[in-house]
């Protein structure tokens, strides 16, 4: 290797990337992705992995020489210098390597240099390193490559992790702190200042608490090269390295470190310094042995994530600013039902999980909780959320466990009614904070942009009344469903459709009849069959865009344009409209709720008649409810995508976006630093470049509708589920939804803005369905739909609207074609092919 050039014994961090670790080894490229990200990482430069070859002949004079001239370059003659350890594998996200290799610190002149390099490659070949590689399986032929950078003048330094590394809890950040240099808290030989943080709904975080710890020793540079351990007075030792304020900012320069990293999985072990002026990061590799946070009786058991809910709201890939959302979000909707009626909801577990980029439950907490919580058994819950995830193992309770179920059913039963007041209060007032934001002028500031984004994040958090209604909205429905099956076996659930068809419309379903009005109004002779010239449909447009502009198509992502953003998109499903008949769907609707009240009194006797109306009509409040508040939350998203388009066009002109739609590739937490000028706009834009390519990966992607995680954290996925031959034609059978059967011809969309091609009568197939499909249940004969299950947005309209409609059927968009003729059963949750 004597005959290599300077390029071959040197790699500069500015042109690192441009190949890949294994020729810089695990802890060079991390930090080399931490610079190109905006983070604040000395400047260094790595001798790559392949010299280390070299080891039994010692430092080769050329690459001393190449060192000698890079170092003069840089204008580090003089300087205390970092050599440090980064092989091949080190710093991975399976072996970290702590503290096998060697790193040598406070580095002065060539000779030192060289007994530096010297000492590092050999540690390669130690009994500790060849006994750990061992035991990881990994192959006996290790490469190292070498980071040369200037020393941080270090007042302070430390450790860091980006999740609880004891227990695993996403929602804490935790760092040690000490005085001088960090070796000892790296080693292991002393314990520092312990602060612990959390997160708060705008993905900042601030201090928790803290511990003072052992800081009489600390570890200083000597004049002549290395370092030694030192006292410490006893004052400073007493007190704490960093008060509330530095701290805290700190904390949020890990965090931003650990989401530029991975924004998916951002649980890092960091290494950290403060040289008096500002915060250095020295080292950044994945937590290896994240400790996976759940009940101890789903121990053993594997780990079940299903998106048989999940993909109904969002089928698509989530991007980053959606998944800040859906990560603390999910698990607000989802722990207040159980809050309220007392159950010891075990802290810091997440109940939404981000694979192949799309959003999933964790399906195997969620069971465990209604199971434990209430006696929900899994297989029930499973029916309400949708999909075909298996069931946890659940023991046999007790007398002690059933006598606190029911004390915790009758205190829910106590205080839903409040809870459920405040929440639709919160409905009301977070409506008309949205109305209210839209007709007030945005600032023209970053700092006032930050200002509100910020405010805007912590109200929505804050609604926990509101976020009650719309996770909790199931109740009476798990409670009807078993009550009419044993009535009424294998038919409970379209009985139950039925008695609930045409009942006090939900706010979507108000929104359908709504449009319908619209479309009445467009057709009649007051506007000469051109509305948009007629000043009484204008106003009755610009008061429906008033109400429910705030929703659209796919409407819970960031990224998707809401209803006002595109008027044409209402006029043309207002055309297509025009001829359905109003008066038709109400008589469908009554005659439905007719038969199915002829068919209970066969079987029920009056008193519990009387108990079904009121069960009835709790339900019907609760599944409305359940509606108010998703819009409620969709608009506070408008009102904060509104802010965020603003602060992105800030972004667009500094050169950190380059284009405003770049926004939903960011995090919040990484608008607040751009705003404030913490993050520099290269680094912001080299992030979205980088993820950008991650969401259009994604995009290619088959997400599996549940997955299971073994023991060891392998994901497995399950075959799809396929439909099963029945006499001379193809049968499926899913959730029933609707009411009664209908037979016609198949029309499949994949989304609403298809919904030119869906003619009247025919059935209607979609892989999903939220609001923006509403108006199409209006014109289409049937529905059915991949995934879903019984309180699920196309349940709940398709029930209103008396549709016949069959959900949850997983792979039925391959396997019906337009034209195929098909008998929906909302009856029997049947989807038969006909032959004739």
């Amino acid at each position: 290797m004597s005959s290599l050039g300077v390029e071959d014994w040197l790699v500069d961090d500015d042109r690192l990337l441009a190949g890949s670790a294994a020729t810089v080894g695990g802890k060079a490229w991390q930090l080399a992705r931490l610079r190109r990200f905006g983070l604040p990482v000395p400047e260094f430069v790595v001798i790559p992995a392949a010299c280390s070859r070299l080891r039994r002949d010692g430092v080769p004079a050329e690459l001393l020489a190449a060192l000698d001239a890079a170092i003069a370059r840089r204008g580090w003659q003089g300087q205390a210098l970092a050599v440090r350890s980064s092989a091949v594998g080190e710093d991975g996200s399976k072996a970290s390597f702590a503290g096998i290799y060697r790193s040598c610190l406070n580095v002065l002149g060539r000779e030192q240099m060289a007994a530096a390099i010297a000492a590092v490659w050999t540690s390669l070949d130690t009994p500790t390193a060849e006994a750990y590689r061992q035991k990881l399986g990994l192959p006996d032929t290790p490469l190292m490559a070498v980071i040369v950078m200037p020393m941080v003048a270090a007042q302070a330094s430390g450790i860091a992790f980006t999740c609880d590394p004891l227990n695993g809890r996403f929602d804490r950040l935790v760092v040690q702190a000490q005085w001088g240099l960090g070796e000892s808290l790296v080693a292991g030989q002393a314990a520092g200042d312990e602060y612990v943080f959390v997160e708060n709904a705008a993905s900042e975080w601030h201090l928790l608490e803290r511990r003072a710890g052992s800081k009489q020793t600390i570890s200083v540079p000597l004049a002549a090269g290395g370092t030694a351990s030192q006292a410490v007075a006893p004052e400073r030792a007493a007190g704490f390295v960093f008060e509330t304020e530095k701290a805290e900012h700190l904390a949020n320069l890990l965090y931003d470190a650990a989401i530029a990293l991975d924004f998916v999985s951002p649980f890092y072990d960091l290494e950290w310094a403060w040289d008096g002026q500002r915060f250095w990061l020295t080292q950044a590799r994945p937590v290896t042995a994240r400790p996976y946070r759940s009940y101890d009786a789903l121990r053993g058991q594997p780990v079940i994530w299903t998106r048989g809910n999940t993909c109904e709201v969002m089928p698509e890939p989530l991007s980053p600013c959606d998944w800040a959302f859906s990560r603390w979000g999910v698990n607000s909707l989802l722990e207040q039902g159980w809050k309220l009626c007392g159950y010891p909801l075990l802290p810091g577990v997440q109940r939404a999980g981000l694979f192949h980029g799309r959003l999933y439950l964790e399906a195997s907490i969620l069971q465990w909780e209604a199971w434990d919580a209430i006696g929900l058994p899994p297989g029930q819950l499973n029916a309400l959320m949708g999909g075909h995830q298996p069931e946890i193992a659940v023991p046999s309770p007790s007398w002690r466990q059933r006598l606190m179920r029911l004390g915790r059913m009758l205190r829910y039963l106590v205080l839903a009614p409040g809870q459920r007041r405040r929440g639709m209060a919160a409905v009301a007032r977070v409506h008309a904070t949205a109305s209210q934001t839209r007709q007030t002028p945005l600032p023209n500031d970053a700092a006032g942009l930050a200002r509100l984004l910020r405010q805007q994040a912590l109200a929505a958090g804050a609604e926990v009344e509101m976020h009650f209604l719309q996770g909790s909205g199931g109740g009476t429905l798990s409670l009807l469903v078993p009550m009419l099956e044993k009535a009424f076996p294998d038919e409970g659930e379209a009985l139950l459709a039925a008695l609930l068809a045409g009942g006090e419309p939900s706010v979507t379903a108000q929104q359908g009849y709504a449009l319908l009005a619209l479309a009445r109004l467009a057709k009649s002779p007051e506007c000469y069959g051109q509305p948009e010239k007629s000043p009484k449909f204008q106003k009755a447009f610009a008061e429906f865009l008033e109400k429910y502009g705030h929703r659209g198509h796919y409407e819970t992502y960031y990224r998707s344009l809401r209803l006002r953003e595109q008027p044409e998109l209402l006029l043309a499903q207002i055309a297509a409209l025009a001829d359905v008949d109003e008066a038709a769907l109400r008589q469908r609707q009554q005659a439905a709720r007719d038969q199915a009240w002829a068919k209970v009194a066969t079987r029920l006797p009056w008193w519990r008649r009387l108990l079904l109306r009121q069960m009835l009509k709790a339900a019907n409040q609760e599944c409305n409810q359940r509606e108010a508040a998703r819009s409620a939350i969709v608009a506070s998203l408008d009102a904060a995508r509104r802010t965020i388009l603003a602060a992105a066009q800030l972004g667009v002109e500094q050169g950190a976006l380059r284009r405003v739609e770049d926004c939903f590739l960011g995090m919040p937490s990484e608008a607040f630093r751009v705003l404030a000028g913490d993050l520099p706009p290269v680094g912001m834009l080299a992030r979205v470049l980088e993820r950008e390519a991650i969401f259009k990966a994604w995009a290619q992607e088959e997400a599996p509708e549940y997955l299971l995680i073994d023991a060891v954290g392998s994901p497995q996925a399950p075959p799809r589920p396929a439909g099963r031959e029945a006499g001379d034609g193809k049968l499926w059978r899913g959730v029933a939804t609707g009411t009664g059967a209908a037979r016609g011809r198949v029309r499949v969309l994949r989304h609403p803005a298809e919904r030119e091609r869906l003619l009247p009568g025919e059935i209607l197939v979609a892989p999903s369905t939220d609001p923006g499909w509403t108006p199409l249940f209006l014109q289409a004969a049937g529905l059915i739909v991949e995934t879903g299950g019984y309180m699920s947005h196309g349940a709940i309209v398709a029930r209103e609207f008396a549709l016949p409609a069959v959900v949850n059927l997983p792979g039925i968009m391959g396997q019906l074609r337009d034209g195929d003729e098909v008998e929906v059963d909302g009856l029997r949750g049947e989807v038969r092919r006909c032959t004739s």
